[in-house]
C-alpha cells in the first residue's frame, strides 16, 4: 500500500509544497471521486468512495504540519508513543508547571491582558518548536523529531486550555 506522499506524488519531506499539495489533491479527487461513478456498478462505487476517503485522509493528515510530523516518524519505524512515552526534559516539565501556574492565576484574576501574554507565548514556542521538529525530520533524526512531536502535543494543549480560559472570560 502506498502512503500519503506517494499517493500525491510527493517527496516524503515535512518541508513540503502546500501549492503541489492541493494540485495534488485535486487531480486525486477529480479521478476518484464518487461523483463520477454514479452509472458504475457496486464495487466500482466503493472503491471509488475508499480511494476518494483515503485521499481525504491522507490530504488532512499532509496539511496539518503536526499530524505530518508524526506520520513521518511512524513511516520511518518511530512512534511517537504519545499514550505511553510521557517522558520529557525535565526543563520543558519545568516550562509547563510555569505555564500552568501563570494560567490559574490569570483565570483566578480574570486577567484578559495575562491570558493574551500567554497566548502570544505558546503560539511562539509552538512556532519555534514547529520548525526545529521540522528541521530534525528532514534531516533524517527521526527519534528526536518524536520527542519535539510529544512536545507539540503538549502545547496544543495547553492551547486548548488557553481558549477554554478566553472563553470563560467571555462568558
Amino acid at each position: 500500500m502506498q502512503n500519503h506522499f506517494d499517493l500525491f506524488h510527493l517527496p516524503p519531506r515535512f518541508d513540503l509544497d502546500m501549492d503541489a499539495l492541493d494540485s495534488a489533491y485535486r487531480e486525486v479527487q477529480g479521478r476518484v471521486h464518487p461523483d463520477r461513478f454514479v452509472n458504475a456498478g457496486d464495487t466500482e462505487k466503493r472503491v471509488a468512495m475508499q480511494w476518494a476517503t483515503r485521499a481525504n485522509e491522507a490530504y488532512q493528515t499532509l496539511r496539518n504540519p503536526q499530524k505530518r510530523a508524526q506520520y513521518l516518524c511512524e513511516l520511518n519505524g518511530v512512534d511517537i508513543g504519545a499514550e505511553s512515552n510521557t517522558a520529557m526534559p525535565v526543563d520543558f516539565l519545568m516550562q509547563q508547571m510555569e505555564l500552568r501556574e501563570a494560567l490559574a492565576d490569570a483565570r483566578a484574576g480574570k486577567d484578559a491582558a495575562a491570558l493574551d501574554a500567554l497566548d502570544a507565548q505558546v503560539r511562539g514556542e509552538r512556532k519555534a518548536q514547529l520548525a526545529q521538529v521540522g528541521r530534525l525530520l528532514d534531516g533524517g533524526d527521526y527519534a528526536q523529531a518524536a520527542q519535539g512531536v510529544r512536545a507539540l502535543m503538549f502545547l496544543d494543549k495547553f492551547g486548548d486550555e488557553l481558549q477554554y480560559a478566553f472563553e470563560a472570560l467571555e462568558a
